[in-house]
This record gives structure tokens, sequence and C-alpha cells, in this order.
């Protein structure tokens, strides 16, 4: 019994691992031309040229797919380009308005003078109606 709970999944894994290989070795098929060899993509239909260079196969795309796939890196380049500048342009202009907005230090000093008075007059009514009432401590209730 303990048998079968190992054998059973253990064939299915292998028949999973031996499909997935025989699909990846029957997706490229080669094909032998005047200049080297001609790779196709069964799946994408993409195709490559590959050349044999000291006992290696080397192979490029072809040229049309070349060009559609510069194609799309310049347009993608233009694109992170244009990003890049709208990132600028709007960190510069938001530092601009946080700034802006910022007191200078000459107003921070003119508002903390003004504080400084405010509560010097206060704590100078507090000691005066200290003095009033005669020094005593209003008692409060505990609730």
């Amino acid at each position: 019994m303990r048998l079968q709970h190992i054998l059973i999944p253990a064939a299915l894994v292998s028949l999973v691992a031996a499909s997935a290989y025989s699909e990846e070795a029957d997706r490229y098929r080669l094909e032998k031309s005047d200049n080297g060899y001609v790779r196709m993509d069964t799946q994408t239909g993409a195709m490559s040229i590959c050349e044999e260079h000291s006992g290696q196969l080397v192979c490029k795309m072809a040229a049309d797919e070349r060009a559609a796939y510069q194609d799309e890196v310049d347009r993608l380049q233009t694109s992170m380009k244009a990003m890049d500048e709208r990132v600028t342009r709007l960190e510069n202009s938001l530092s601009a308005r946080l700034e802006s907005k910022l007191p200078s230090e000459e107003d921070f000093n003119t508002t903390m003078s003004y504080m400084e008075r405010f509560l010097k007059s206060f704590m100078g009514i507090v000691r005066d109606m200290d003095k009033d009432s005669g020094g005593a401590q209003l008692n409060s209730q505990k609730t």
C-alpha cells in the first residue's frame, strides 16, 4: 500500500517532466541554409539565423525581427525620457511651491517675538491674579 503512494506520484511527475522536455525539444526546428542554419520557433514563428563559430551554434534574430525589436526599444526609450522629464518638472514645481509657503527667517523671528511677548503678558496676568487671590489655590473636586 505504501509503495503505491510513492510510485504513482513519482510516475506522474516523470510523465509531466518528460512531456515538458518533449515540448521544449520540439519547439525549435533547424534547417540548413547556404550560410549556416535557420532556426524557427514553432510556438511563436520567430526565425533566427544561426552560424557555427568555434564549435558552437550562434543565433541572431532575422533582420525584420531585429528592426521590430529596435523600434520597440526606441519607443520605450522615448517613453522613459518623457517620464523622466515629467517627474523632474513635478518635483521642481512641488519643491518650489513648498519653499514659497515656508516663512522666511525674518518672518519666523517676528512671529517668535510676538509669541514671547504674549506669553510674558499672560504670565504677568497669572501672577497678578495669584496676588489678588492672596496666593490661595483653588480646591478642585475629584470625581
